[in-house]
């Protein structure tokens, strides 16, 4: 895809605080940013419930427990005709991403944007991590829950990206050999891991400063 827009692709580890590195990047780089926010795109561009997506988020498998139930605002005909299925909702989706992608530069978190918009020429995937202990104290600080549970919500939500993401890409999620940076963002803390993140990208693309 020939596009001169520069797209950050960021995987995660729940609680590593990568939705924060994600705004500070689309912030120096004057890019857009999509989270959850992709998920209204979705939405909008198929005329299915922004709920359903909502759902989904993430979730390979989350379909086969609505088949047999009936999807949200969906009438029985719609779901049929538009092939409204777990690749629809993911087809759906990328289409949103890549339509996303093509307007303007970009920050993506998750939902296999590397992979939806590999064919695409200035791309960048960045996973962070970081330690466990780092994780559960964001997560109790910001969901409010003890320490064990917030372990339990970490192990739980990353199965299910694992998941997520190697039934749609074929890749390891996580795994060094499926980005182009992996960094630990309880070492240097969130802030100067964006300015290093940021730096790498600008080597990346021979990027000036004053161009971003």
């Amino acid at each position: 895809m020939n596009t001169e827009n520069i797209i950050i692709c960021i995987g995660r580890q729940l609680g590593s605080g990568g939705h924060d590195i994600g705004r500070m990047l689309a912030l120096d780089f004057n890019a857009q940013y999509y989270d959850k926010e992709i998920l209204t795109l979705a939405a909008q561009e198929s005329g299915f419930s922004k709920e359903f997506f909502e759902q989904n988020d993430e979730r390979h498998g989350f379909l086969r427990s609505v088949f047999h139930a009936r999807a949200p605002h969906i009438t029985d005909n719609n779901f049929y005709q538009n092939n409204f299925s777990q690749e629809g909702l993911f087809k759906f989706q990328s289409d949103a991403i890549r339509k996303a992608a093509q307007e303007s530069s970009c920050v993506f978190v998750g939902r296999c944007a590397d992979y939806v918009l590999r064919d695409f020429n200035k791309v960048v995937s960045i996973f962070i991590t970081a330690s466990m202990k780092f994780r559960i104290e964001n997560v109790v600080n910001r969901q409010g829950v003890l320490p064990d549970e917030a372990h339990k919500l970490i192990e739980q939500g990353e199965k299910r990206r694992a998941e997520y993401y190697k039934y749609y890409t074929g890749k390891r999620w996580g795994h060094a050999t499926s980005y182009d940076l992996c960094i630990d963002s309880s070492i240097l803390g969130l802030v100067e891991t964006e300015r290093l993140i940021a730096e790498f990208i600008k080597r990346r693309f021979n990027i000036q400063d004053s161009n971003t």
